[in-house]
């Protein structure tokens, strides 16, 4: 994505939905050290007691978790940039936890569905996010923690102060200098300053930022841009559109009978599409099945073809696949060359929801 500025909480309750921004995946505003550096102190470690429920764990407070080091980990599942940060979180919890590492996972959220709790319950168990996690859908840990992006790190020592910060993708050798340094501190790290061995897999993997040119693109008119159909967008409304005849670099459009929300574009019936052109290595989209529907089977095509080796994780070669879970897909993932692509994905039936693009 590329996206240049943090949108503040204060929009969140202006809105009235979770609409932050996220982080931009090279975001250098976490601040960066290395092992040898002394860290700052940034702030007290504030309360958690505004989570209205908690995963893989009892509640935990800043009194109980004095003497350990703390990763508190500000997330919320669809978020792709924080899904390139996951595979990192994840060995440093196991590597250090014997150590007196404590993550705590904050699912913040954004989309409606990422309210439910079973929802988040699902998310977490594919996606093997096995630390405790607070469910803070009515952002107050956010607001406490005056946190601005998804994702968010703040690293705490084992006297309950914040020592480190980290927004957005990437920091990892010294976020994880930091742990080892904040673990020898407390007089409970063994490790030398070697860094864990991580190989991210499917939506896991670091983006082409070289090459990618195109934007996080939100399907909701509350943030939509590059909606391209004749005629714009209806609101809260049923409606028939067209695609574009000639759709431009990160323009983007639908056929078919399709209800566009502040967050999302539902298909009311089927057949419908979705094209963008777009440029960049990878392609995703955050698609959910409508209530009442289990599964919403669909095909995807590239340049008028099926994407072949371009296909991404959660399609095959000939471009099929199935939405199953609200949740991100991966559609694309294409070799180099790479070059403005027209992407389209087609449903037969009704019954599905996409909410946002987001690129690699």
């Amino acid at each position: 994505m590329d996206s240049r500025h943090l949108v503040f909480v204060a929009i969140v309750l202006a809105l009235g939905w979770a609409g932050v921004e996220r982080a931009e995946a090279q975001s250098k505003a976490g601040r960066q050290v290395s092992g040898a550096t002394q860290l700052p102190v940034e702030g007290e470690f504030p309360s958690l007691s505004g989570a209205t429920g908690w995963l893989n764990s009892p509640p935990l407070t800043p009194k109980e978790l004095r003497g350990k080091v703390v990763l508190v980990d500000i997330w919320t599942y669809t978020c792709v940039n924080w899904l390139r940060t996951l595979p990192y979180v994840r060995a440093w919890a196991k590597r250090y936890g014997p150590q007196g590492l404590v993550v705590v996972g904050v699912h913040s959220p954004e989309f409606p569905f990422e309210h439910q709790l079973e929802n988040v319950r699902w998310a977490a168990s594919d996606l093997r996010v096995e630390y405790p996690i607070a469910i803070d859908n009515d952002f107050l840990v956010w607001r406490a923690f005056e946190n601005e992006v998804w994702p968010a790190l703040y690293l705490i020592d084992a006297q309950g102060r914040i020592r480190l910060h980290q927004f957005g993708e990437g920091g990892y050798q010294e976020t994880e200098h930091a742990i080892q340094e904040l673990l020898r501190e407390a007089g409970k790290g063994t490790a030398g300053g070697e860094l864990s061995t991580v190989r991210p897999q499917g939506l896991e993997v670091a983006a082409d930022w070289d090459h990618a040119e195109s934007p996080e693109t939100y399907l909701g008119y509350a943030q939509a841009e590059g909606f391209a159909s004749p005629g714009g967008q209806q609101r809260n409304t049923s409606a028939r559109y067209e695609l574009p005849s000639r759709p431009r670099l990160n323009q983007w459009g639908l056929s078919g009978e399709w209800t566009i929300r502040a967050q999302g574009a539902a298909l009311n019936r089927g057949p419908g599409k979705i094209v963008y052109r777009f440029h960049a290595r990878d392609l995703n989209i955050v698609l959910g099945p409508a209530a009442g529907k289990t599964s919403v089977p669909f095909r995807v095509l590239l340049d008028g073809k099926p994407p072949g080796a371009a296909h991404g994780v959660d399609v095959d070669e000939q471009g099929r696949g199935t939405v199953t879970h609200q949740q991100p897909y991966q559609l694309i993932r294409q070799p180099l060359p790479i070059v403005d692509r027209l992407f389209q994905i087609e449903f037969e039936d009704g019954g599905v929801e996409g909410y946002v693009f987001t690129f690699g």
